[in-house]
């Protein structure tokens, strides 16, 4: 738990997350976030045999993940239809 603490005190310092953190911030499975490992749409760094994955690269994923933009493009949409509406 202090080695967690320690990193998010060092600014500048990138923390790795493992697969299964991944999946439970994405709430998916982690055969998921194997597939998009090997498939290269997430970023990851290899261990020995397992993988780890920046923060900022999950970031990054999740921020410009289809269905964030697709969610933001209705949110659009809607509130459009509301300007005209009223």
């Amino acid at each position: 738990m202090s080695d967690q603490r320690d990193q998010r005190d060092q600014p500048g310092r990138t923390r790795y997350l493992t697969v299964l953190e991944v999946a439970d911030i994405m709430r998916v499975s982690k055969m998921t976030v194997y597939r998009l490992l090997h498939s290269g749409e997430l970023p990851g760094v290899r261990v020995g045999r397992s993988f780890r994955v920046p923060q900022d690269a999950l970031d990054h994923y999740l921020a410009t993940s289809p269905a964030v933009e697709a969610r933001e493009q209705a949110k659009d949409e809607v509130h459009g239809q509301e300007r005209r509406t009223s």
